[in-house]
């Protein structure tokens, strides 16, 4: 079928490129291939060293925490505009050492302007320009916040500014991950509803990666558009002998083996600190974090001015028959 010349692109269904298996991720399980998406926390939850660990980890080409592995040596294009550029180095240099490879072997760049703006069209085409010309498989971009002067509640100026990242992500075919913040006490329910601002940053990601901390606990869980996702798993900053992040649990595996015994004793004596749970409980504080900030996640727990107490949705005899998705308790 012919087309006028002013038309778009049109192919019938069954002349659409087929997509391997291999091909849909740039880490295994962890970040779809060519996606945009959301590195997503609070303050001070290490969402910066995650992403630099993910560049790390594509361009040498070793398992990304040490266990999600890409699918190809690609390069990695990176901009910290909190991080002065020394941390930069050391962070890289101590992932690096963490890997046993050597940080002048790696096709890591780093954008080093004072200032990126995306929501300039000046800055767009800087960026595009840059983007193009070096051909990274990875594009980190660090933080939200400082890339813009839009109002994130808007949901119109956060279109227009993504819209451009994901025209950015189409015409290089690079993957890119926006590191951005969530709102304090915005943790239950999805992951994706506690970030900060439009929902559109939610609603943009194919894949997304969100990291929150209960006093020591550090939990990272995935969101994918076009695959299921992981269980969560706990993580934890080693700096012995170099600075890296490190997978030291299943986090479902230890909420699960202790959320009977914490929904148990909170419905019971009702609301109690933690320090006086644990007590009960006779558990290690790390892994009673671990459940508590998952249990809260799922709204079964919630923490108030007088301790941390049972949900209505954990009342519920339909939570143990049906359980946290078909729950008649939202």
């Amino acid at each position: 079928m012919k087309f006028a010349e002013r038309t778009l692109p049109v192919v019938r269904a069954s002349e659409l490129a087929r997509e391997l298996p291999e091909q849909r991720w740039l880490f295994r399980d962890l970040w779809a291939a060519e996606a945009v998406g959301v590195i997503g926390g609070s303050p001070k939850c290490m969402k910066s060293w995650l992403g630099l660990e993910m560049a790390v980890s594509l361009a040498s080409r070793t398992p990304c925490l040490g266990r999600f592995e890409p699918t190809s040596r690609g390069k990695a294009l990176v901009y910290m505009a909190e991080d002065a550029i020394p941390d930069v180095r050391f962070r890289l240099e101590s992932l690096c050492s963490h890997k046993g490879v050597d940080l002048a072997s790696l096709d890591i760049y780093v954008i080093t302007a004072n200032t990126l703006r995306i929501d300039l069209p000046s800055d767009q085409q800087r960026l595009m320009a840059t983007v193009d010309a070096i051909r990274p498989s990875l594009v980190l971009l660090d933080p939200l916040v400082r890339l813009h002067r839009q109002d994130e509640n808007s949901s119109a100026d956060m279109s227009n500014l993504l819209g451009f990242l994901r025209q950015l992500q189409r015409q290089i075919q690079t993957a890119v991950i926006l590191v951005h913040h969530a709102r304090k006490n915005g943790s239950a329910g999805q992951p994706g509803h506690a970030l900060r601002g439009s929902s559109d940053l939610h609603a943009f990601g194919d894949s997304n990666l969100y990291l929150r901390r209960l006093r020591d606990s550090l939990v990272l869980t995935f969101e994918h558009r076009a695959a299921s996702s992981p269980d969560p798993i706990e993580l934890a900053l080693v700096t012995d002998p170099t600075p890296h992040l490190e997978i030291v649990g299943d986090a479902t595996a230890v909420k699960e083996d202790l959320s009977d015994e914490v929904i148990k004793v909170l419905g019971e004596i009702g609301p109690l600190t933690r320090t006086d749970l644990r007590s009960r409980l006779r558990v290690k504080n790390q892994r009673l974090g671990t459940a508590l900030a998952l249990l809260e996640s799922e709204r079964r727990v919630e923490r108030t001015t007088k301790g941390w107490r049972v949900t209505e949705r954990s009342r519920s005899p339909l939570w143990d028959l049906q359980g946290p998705e078909r729950s008649a308790n939202p």
